[in-house]
């Protein structure tokens, strides 16, 4: 099957082409990119594959599935108009500025018939996978609370303006994390670090505690503009703990120039940074499992082509939207928001 990316920054050259050049069974049909310095990088990355001007003349080519991943104010309407001209859509993280504009876009892709998701691939990060299998082994007992920290020294990252912030950027996907292990949040507490950028008041930090309905309790904290370069995952349960320092060791892999088609044990921390457990037995390392973004797009094509279950369901990204929707009122408010 035919698929096309449109937008060629980092993005969707580090996050998305490789992932979907380790899966056989996606052909990519074309990129969207004007610039010169864009198109000769795809050339190098992917010889052969055409570049094209804009959404329409991708969906020319021939494809089954476009992904957006161009910049969050542009989501809405290419996403719209991807579906009204009846392929199917992957949207980048932040899926919407908020849960109304979410909930208009799966709206339009059911009236389409078409499918839609979104690319929450942190759920296959090396450290989340493990914490993953360590929940499944009961090891800990019943999970009580999670924190679940990605600290970033990119000051010159931070993107700016009504769609951006961290929250919405990196605070999605951690949400997303937190949500995909212990299910849907009743209610939110939060708070931004908020710093003016260009004339806008824009998060460069924050910390989101999540009520989840399963009684389990996590929060989720990132910061940008600190000078500071850390993760860190720790579980509590009624057994025990778990924690988890382990890198970002895909992306590390990628700015390598390693690729997940080529690479040997991919998506594996190395043992001096695996996670370790603690029970009454003492304190003993986790091997690492394996993450692997390309699992996103393997199962994108079995939801196309199969009718299989999406990896992430449109209620999950819509309610993933509600989180952060409700985290930031909850800090410019400072109260607690209960969610629906």
């Amino acid at each position: 099957m035919r698929i096309g990316l449109v937008g060629f920054g980092f993005g969707g050259q580090k996050f998305h082409l490789p992932y979907i050049q380790a899966v056989p069974d996606w052909e990519i049909a074309g990129v969207v990119t004007r610039s010169p310095q864009r198109r000769a990088e795809l050339a190098a990355a992917a010889a052969g594959v055409p570049a094209v001007d804009d959404l329409d003349a991708l969906i020319d080519l021939g494809v089954d599935a476009v992904v957006i991943t161009t910049p969050p104010q542009t989501r809405r309407e290419l996403v719209l108009r991807a579906l009204a001209r009846g392929v199917h859509v992957v949207a980048d993280k932040p899926f919407a500025p908020d849960a109304q504009v979410a909930r208009e876009m799966a709206a339009a892709a059911e009236q389409a018939g078409r499918l839609l998701t979104v690319f929450h691939n942190r759920r296959w990060d090396t450290d989340l996978r493990t914490a993953a299998e360590v929940l499944a082994d009961g090891a800990i007992g019943t999970p009580w609370r999670a924190v679940n920290r990605f600290d970033l020294d990119e000051p010159g990252t931070l993107e700016v303006g009504p769609a951006h912030g961290l929250l919405r950027d990196l605070g999605s996907h951690l949400v997303d994390q937190m949500t995909h292990l212990f299910g849907p949040v009743a209610r939110v507490d939060a708070h931004l670090d908020l710093v003016e950028v260009e004339g806008h008041q824009v998060d460069a930090g924050f910390v989101v505690a999540l009520h989840h309905a399963s009684g389990v309790h996590s929060t989720v904290s990132a910061s940008k503009i600190n000078h500071l370069a850390e993760r860190e995952l720790v579980l509590w349960g009624s057994q025990g703990a778990y924690t988890s320092r382990m890198r970002d060791v895909q992306t590390d892999a990628i700015l390598r120039g390693e690729h997940p088609a080529t690479a040997a044990d991919w998506g594996r921390e190395q043992p001096e940074r695996w996670g370790v457990l603690h029970t009454a037995d003492g304190a003993r390392p986790v091997p690492s499992a394996a993450g692997d973004y390309a699992e996103f797009y393997r199962r994108l094509h079995a939801s196309v082509a199969e009718g299989a279950p999406l990896a992430v369901l449109l209620d999950e990204a819509i309610h993933t939207v509600e989180i952060t929707d409700a985290a930031r009122l909850s800090a410019l408010e400072g109260r607690t928001v209960e969610l629906r």
